[in-house]
């Protein structure tokens, strides 16, 4: 297994900024694989991962995630290509349909079929990520348009590598299915060791479909950490993310997170969780989200409790495991908490 950092959202804020390039350098510093960008309707990823790799030498960069209702696949390839070739190979692509609120509300793409929007959009970047003449027939990405005047064209620039990793951001198991199928890794959220199991056989599902095993299949978990001894008190620190996804993400009828807190057993919890999310009565959301389903999701406690579950992650399949750390405390803590989570990916012995 192999240690990452996960940076989330870019506040756009001077200080902010200043303090996860910190992060980022310290996470290069201390030997991390990877660091991860995130994006919804503020700061971009793209950008933010050009200007980390800017100020780093050796440390991965990955998107997690770019949106596919922002850019067109072309779109995608030629600053996935771009990034690639300007931090000298490092770049890793994560990509997901977002979700309806960020789609249509933001974007103005409505969304539908999202399963059958993700495979054509993965079609289309594998042509275009491997320099071959981009011609496809589809519902969604039909390239080039039968009735104008375009004509099928091949990425110019040349990736520093023959094959930049693609991985998909899934949830549900039809979408973990094509995850297995068409890319090279899964961007998982609220990854449990018990619950590992179910959702990853899903991906082997499609692994089956085109004759390949999950050697070398990235599976990347983003986990919040937070050092303390009162381990209430730390899990309150990762309530206001863990609400949001549950409670506020998509709608009332299509919530992803909230279905796989479903599936993870906490049916009642999670009903109630976005039922006070949507009445706006966020400090109920929060606190109605239960400690056992935090904990599991979650680094809380001291480095030898998370060198624990830091070894659950990797027997569970986890090949990666980002560290999110909460932007609510000051960044002295975050470097603190940063170093912590090192120093027990050490006595956890996982590494790869």
């Amino acid at each position: 297994m192999k240690l990452a950092l996960n940076l989330g959202y870019w506040s756009g804020e001077a200080a902010t900024n200043a303090a996860n390039i910190e992060l980022a350098l310290e996470a290069e510093r201390l030997g991390f694989d990877s660091v991860w960008a995130a994006e919804a309707y503020g700061s971009d990823a793209a950008t933010v991962l050009s200007w980390i790799g800017a100020k780093t030498e050796r440390i991965g960069l990955g998107s997690a995630i770019f949106q596919i209702p922002g850019r067109s696949p072309a779109m995608t390839s030629m600053t996935a290509a771009t990034i690639d070739a300007l931090s000298g190979g490092r770049f890793r692509l994560g990509i997901g349909v977002s979700g309806p609120q960020v789609s249509e509300g933001w974007h103005g793409v409505r969304f539908d079929a999202p399963l059958a929007r993700t495979r054509e959009y993965l079609e289309v970047l594998r042509l275009a990520l491997g320099r071959k003449v981009v011609k496809h027939e589809g519902l969604h990405y039909p390239l080039p348009l039968a009735d104008g005047p375009g004509k099928a064209l091949r990425l110019t620039i040349h990736p520093v590598r023959e094959e930049i990793p693609i991985l998909l951001a899934a949830v549900g198991p039809k979408n973990l299915e094509l995850a297995g199928e068409l890319t090279d890794g899964w961007l998982a959220v609220f990854l449990a060791p018990d619950f590992a199991g179910e959702q990853i056989s899903h991906i082997q599902t499609g692994r089956d479909k085109v004759g390949k095993s999950m050697e070398g299949f990235d599976v990347v978990a983003t986990m919040p950490i937070v050092p303390g001894r009162d381990l209430e008190m730390c899990a309150n620190l990762v309530r206001p993310y863990a609400a949001l996804y549950v409670g506020g993400m998509g709608s009332r009828d299509k919530n992803f997170y909230n279905n796989l807190v479903v599936r993870m057993g906490y049916e009642k919890e999670a009903e109630e969780v976005q039922n006070k999310y949507l009445a706006r009565d966020y400090d109920g959301a929060m606190m109605a989200l239960p400690f056992d389903f935090l904990d599991q999701t979650s680094l809380l406690g001291g480095p030898e409790r998370m060198a624990e579950k830091m070894q659950a992650h990797a027997a569970a399949g986890v090949t990666t495991l980002a560290l999110a750390l909460p932007d609510s405390v000051p960044n002295e803590a975050r470097i603190k908490a940063l170093r912590m989570g090192a120093e027990a990916f050490d006595k956890a012995g996982v590494g790869s």
